[in-house]
């Protein structure tokens, strides 16, 4: 499976600022998450948006059942997880036989759901090749009873449908042939009877050789799970690239070698990732390779919406499925796929070839776009629908040419109005899955950055997803994570800043407070505003995942109007403090 280990989430103490100014919005490259180059080989790859995964292998016999009994952990990762001597584990290949397998039918499937290329595991940490190999006799054609490769049927179904085709390969992690690395580390002695050197040479180069020789055009190689990857033994692996100048390849060979994208595993970056092409990797239920017992499937639309979310910051999605053992998709699986098909039928063009989203932050959906020279399109998705009819898009001041509920033709009636332009929708969504509305204006759409109004009581709750991120010219890593929940994290240098712009609707005194967590011993912080001056201090709250409000302290706002929020880390006391949100109460 691909898994990142040592996935850390930590924010800081801070210095919290409140400045009349506003903050200067980031360049257009940095907002939409699209590097400011565009090498010609990533042109198909950022207009494709959506592909398949595909976890195969012999861990789809046992199924994630172990002498009985089912394993907690991921189904691929059974020989790690029940520390399976090999010996035992070759047996699982002797009953491997995908005697069902219909390649042509993986590729109708994934094509109909309005996939635009597929990714499948040449090997696994298993070690298992599902192809022949010179390098290792642990294979689909001489330890199994099926004896035929099963990538070239599935690279010619592909090319038979138009589909591009990359293949996973585990690069460090092989638990079978010797000498390959074990995260967790070894239980079988026979797993250390050669080095890793000697592995990388006479396995790993090899069969990626073979990989890159054998099957025509490869359009992706996804490496996972570096473990004792030195940049010599990357080096020699990166190196076969050049048999494929084409190749796109990911962020985990290791080494220190940054690959094409970066790759999100089973979350959606909430800001997507500035300055990378980026990819998230995502299970239909809670397991890569096939377990009998996962039956936790992800509802279609839950998977619409996390699609049109990573179209919506600038990234594509990898949507994993785990055949059994006999060849088949789960039924589970197919319901799926036939379901995305059907709305991507109707909606692919909001999702094939756009851009990212101009809006920093819309409350009720998503957007992507397609820049032109005189018009620009706009697709909003709308994943909650309004009670009042009444759709916001907040700073949209361009002149609007036409709007409709894509997918029926139905007009928009829309409203220019200081805050943004006002789309009067219907009372009902009109789609079960997800609605889109398309939106054609004049020119180039610059958003200003996320102005947070007051509620009712003109008091504020400043969101993750509302802020603006300065990591200070890449010296620092700070960013919005997790979902509906979501916190400011990963913010491991002093040289970050996150900030939101309100409009304050009245003058008077304002509490403020902090929902924060942190494991360190205390963190020191100060609010300012003008002359005043405010210290405080926070302390362990008992994890990351332990949010505890913390009184800021009282601030005198002279008059409406725009302000600005800042919250700088204090490098004289540097703790890392996740921070979920901040409220601003006006008291008279």
């Amino acid at each position: 499976m691909p898994i990142l280990l040592n996935r850390a989430i930590a924010t800081t103490g801070i210095v919290l600022s409140l400045l009349s100014a506003g903050h200067a919005q980031p360049p257009d490259s940095v907002r939409s998450g699209v590097m400011s180059f565009k090498p010609e080989k990533m042109d198909w790859w950022r207009k494709a948006r959506f592909g398949m995964f595909i976890h195969w292998g012999v861990y789809s016999v046992p199924a994630g059942v172990y002498h009985g009994h089912p394993n907690d952990g991921l189904g691929e990762w059974l020989m790690q997880d029940a520390h399976i001597p090999r010996a035992e584990y070759a047996g699982f290949a002797k009953t491997f036989n995908p005697t069902a397998y219909d390649p042509e039918k993986w590729v109708r499937l994934a094509k109909e759901a309005g996939m635009k290329y597929i990714v499948i595991t040449a090997k696994h940490h298993d070690g298992f090749a599902l192809f022949g190999s010179a390098a290792s006799d642990w294979n689909i054609v001489t330890a199994s009873p099926y004896g035929k490769d099963l990538l070239m049927p599935l690279v010619q179904a592909c090319r038979k449908y138009g589909m591009k085709i990359g293949f996973y390969y585990s690069q460090a992690n092989d638990w079978y042939n010797p000498g390959g690395a074990a995260a967790f580390g070894h239980w079988d002695s026979t797993q250390t009877s050669r080095s890793m050197d000697e592995y990388i040479e006479k396995v790993a180069v090899p069969q990626v050789r073979e990989i890159l020789t054998r099957y025509g055009d490869v359009a992706e190689l996804w490496w996972d799970v570096p473990t004792d990857m030195t940049p010599s033994r990357a080096a020699k692996l990166k190196a076969l690239m050049a048999l494929q100048p084409a190749i796109i390849t990911n962020d985990r060979l290791g080494g220190d070698v940054p690959g094409d994208i970066t790759t999100p595993e089973q979350y959606v970056p909430a800001t997507g990732i500035p300055g990378r092409d980026w990819e998230t990797c995502m299970t239909m239920n809670d397991t890569w390779g096939f377990k009998v017992n996962d039956s936790n499937w992800k509802s279609p639309a839950i998977i619409v919406r996390n699609l049109v979310d990573i179209a919506s910051k600038g990234g594509n999605y990898l949507l994993n499925v785990g055949p059994d053992a006999q060849g088949r998709f789960p039924a589970a699986i197919e319901i799926r796929l036939q379901a995305i098909g059907r709305w991507m039928t109707k909606y692919g063009e909001s999702i094939y070839g756009t851009s990212a989203s101009p809006f920093s932050y819309l409350p009720w959906g998503r957007c992507t776009s397609k820049p032109g020279v005189d018009e620009t399109i706009l697709y909003f998705h709308v994943l909650s629908w309004p009670k009042d009819g009444k759709l916001l898009v907040p700073g949209l001041s361009n002149k609007v040419v036409s709007a409709t509920i894509f997918g029926n033709a139905q007009q928009v009636v829309t409203r220019p109005t200081e805050d943004g332009l006002v789309l009067l929708v219907p009372a009902q969504p009109t789609d079960s899955l997800v609605s889109v509305i398309r939106v054609v204006v004049q020119g180039k759409v610059v958003a200003p950055e996320y102005v947070v109004k007051p509620e009712m009581t003109y008091s504020f709750t400043l969101l993750p997803q509302q802020a603006t991120i300065d990591n200070a010219a890449g010296q620092g890593s700070a960013r919005v994570e997790g979902g509906d929940e979501s916190n400011i994290g990963w913010w491991m240098s002093p040289a970050s800043t996150v900030s939101w712009k309100i409009r304050v609707g009245k003058a008077g005194i304002y509490t403020l407070r902090a929902s924060m967590s942190t494991v360190g011993e205390g963190s020191t912080f100060s609010l300012h505003a003008g002359t005043q001056h405010l210290k405080g201090r926070l302390f362990n709250t008992g994890g990351y995942d332990q949010y505890r409000d913390v009184e800021l302290g009282q601030l005198s706002l002279p008059e409406a109007g725009i302000y600005t929020v800042r919250l700088v880390p204090d490098p004289t006391d540097w703790q890392p403090v996740n921070v979920r949100k901040i409220t601003m109460e006006l008291i008279f």
